[in-house]
């Protein structure tokens, strides 16, 4: 039975974006223990590339990205957060085999096609927001992905390649008919710099209510506060609000009502994610992941600064503990 979860939602919804080395299994588990009941609704997977899950070798690597504690798949159920597994390439037979697999092999909620990042080396090789400038194969890929898959299929993307072209595009993804469509108001062009353009993200719910009104937008870029996105919905007409730096600048993002967190609690959640790490990626992974999420946990108080500076010096789970006299 294919059943769209997007659209049962009540409210605005609000999402924890994929990104690269930031949102394994360990993050999205120590997110969801610091969100607020009902304020945290969708969270996805790192971006997986489906020509290296289709390769029998390359698989066990790439598979890494899709792995799910158990500690994590039940704090999900309890607070009903759905996962995503989002998913990049270029070949639309590859994808409706590694989507069946995927489907058959993990307990994911949803899977979500990346037609969005922007890094060079992924663009040249004609995948992610390159397909931007290919609505025929987009079309194929999704095509392929609903084909292999009973769970809703939901596209993130951006609003152009050098320019915004974002009403011809959104109406070609509109014409594939997908569970979601998450759109992030810049170009490739423009990576992350520069403010994003929600005016572009209103132009495509506009479009979405004249061609297609059953298809949920979610809007993404320059969300820093709860609020901020509260704001966003409701001048744009959006059905939620994806989050990526903003948990960066405050990993309480999904707490709104937490207007202030002490030293110590900042400590001991960075040693609850250390500890985590540790027991779910020791000799998989390496430890110097970490210190970009330190950097997240360590500020707002006096000294913090010698403290972030002292962590980037830690050689190894044991450093850290030591520093902070925890074991």
């Amino acid at each position: 039975m294919n059943t769209n979860f997007w659209q049962q939602f009540k409210g605005p919804v609000f999402s924890l974006a994929p990104m690269e080395d930031v949102t394994d299994t360990v993050f999205r588990e120590i997110v969801l223990r610091m969100s607020a009941p009902g304020k945290l609704h969708v969270v996805f997977t790192e971006f997986s590339n489906v020509e290296g899950l289709n390769h029998p070798v390359g698989r066990d690597r790439v598979s890494e990205r899709l792995i799910i504690n158990n500690s994590e798949l039940l704090l999900l159920r309890k607070m009903g957060v759905k996962l995503i597994a989002q998913i990049w390439g270029k070949t639309p037979e590859i994808y409706h085999s590694v989507t069946q697999w995927i489907t058959t092999n993990y307990p994911f909620d949803g899977i979500d096609i990346n037609m969005g990042c922007p890094v060079k080396k992924i663009v040249k090789q004609g995948a992610c927001s390159a397909l931007i400038g290919q609505p025929g194969l987009a079309r194929e890929i999704i095509t392929a992905v609903k084909e292999a898959t009973h769970l809703p299929v939901s596209v993130k993307t951006r609003t152009g390649i050098k320019q915004h072209v974002t009403e011809e595009w959104i109406n070609t993804l509109l014409e594939t008919n997908p569970a979601a469509i998450i759109l992030h108001g810049r170009t490739q062009q423009m990576q992350s710099d520069g403010e994003a353009n929600w005016e572009e993200i209103r132009k495509a719910v506009e479009l979405r209510n004249a061609i297609n009104p059953g298809i949920p937008i979610h809007g993404n870029g320059n969300v820093f506060s709860y609020q901020e996105g509260l704001e966003r919905v409701q001048s744009t007409g959006v059905e939620g609000v994806m989050v990526g730096r903003g948990i960066f600048k405050n990993p309480w993002f999904f707490d709104p009502e937490r207007l202030s967190v002490s030293k110590e609690e900042r400590v001991q959640k960075l040693l609850e994610h250390t500890r985590l790490f540790e027991e779910t990626w020791s000799g998989k992974k390496n430890f110097n992941i970490l210190k970009r999420f330190y950097k997240i946990y360590i500020n707002h108080f006096d000294g913090a600064g010698k403290i972030r500076a002292d962590l980037m010096e830690a050689t190894g789970f044991k450093d850290v503990y030591h520093y902070f006299g925890s074991q």
